[in-house]
């Protein structure tokens, strides 16, 4: 089976493939002080529970923003998995074959997850696609209609900008953006914060898909997000037109069977 690890500042997303099925995932949150011996405790209690060993796994492949829990995996891959493993963990950056070519004057600055959210999206549309993932940051990735990573633009996420103003203001109460805003006039302080988040990202996401859908003219690109509040923002946006949540998975297990 083949392990694919997403890690992102916030969170680490596993999904464990059999094949091309994605068998079992999980989300974690990321922790830069996380250990070998942690990482290993972690992942067999999930893996008990599915009745898988570590025995299972063959392949292993990670896409991280975060260098110094990549060490961490590399080492838990050593030590727990080194004798079934049949080769290396395998990193993802441009220097493998990404199923796009990234024309960028340094690809290098481009990073792991764009990669594989932009490979993965243009394998299944294969034409010009607006790429939003809503992860600690939220970027939007594009891909040309022949396959070429064009660059994007990274704003700060939600959850960043939550915690900011919990702890910037003194009065304004943290709160539950899981729970749809009546109208985008609040009645409440509460009412008030939800309209502001959830109308106003998703209004910042649909003014920037605008001068994106400009600058990529006369292609038409299709607008695809995923990441862990992309199904929060997705109902109030007008330029979302799909949603897909395994697209950083996916994309994971498309660039391993590439390189592999």
């Amino acid at each position: 089976m083949l392990l694919a690890i997403d890690v992102g500042n916030s969170h680490t997303v596993i999904g464990l493939f059999d094949g091309t099925r994605l068998r079992s995932q999980w989300r974690l949150g990321t922790s830069q002080a996380v250990t070998v011996d942690e990482l290993a405790a972690r992942l067999h209690t999930l893996f008990t529970m599915e009745k898988i060993t570590f025995g299972h796994i063959s392949d292993m492949v990670i896409a991280s923003v975060v260098p110094p829990v990549t060490s961490t995996w590399n080492r838990f891959a050593q030590r727990f998995l080194g004798q079934d493993l049949k080769v290396a963990p395998m990193v993802v950056s441009h220097e493998l074959d990404c199923l796009i070519r990234v024309e960028l004057p340094n690809p290098a600055e481009v990073g792991a997850d764009r990669l594989v959210n932009a490979a993965a999206a243009y394998q299944q549309h294969q034409g010009a696609l607006i790429i939003i993932d809503f992860g600690t940051a939220i970027t939007l990735d594009c891909v040309s209609a022949d396959g070429a990573y064009l660059g994007g633009t990274i704003t700060p996420g939600i959850a960043i900008a939550l915690e900011a103003m919990g702890q910037r203001t003194a009065k304004l109460p943290r709160v539950d953006i899981a729970t749809p805003p009546a109208a985008a006039i609040g009645n409440s302080t509460v009412e008030a914060i939800r309209s502001g988040v959830l109308f106003g990202y998703a209004g910042l996401v649909d003014g920037l898909i605008r001068r994106i859908r400009a600058q990529m003219a006369p292609a038409d690109p299709k607008v695809i997000a995923t990441g862990g509040m992309a199904a929060l923002i997705a109902p109030y946006s007008e330029g979302i037109e799909e949603v897909d949540p395994l697209l950083t998975l996916e994309g994971l297990r498309l660039i391993h069977a590439r390189n592999h």
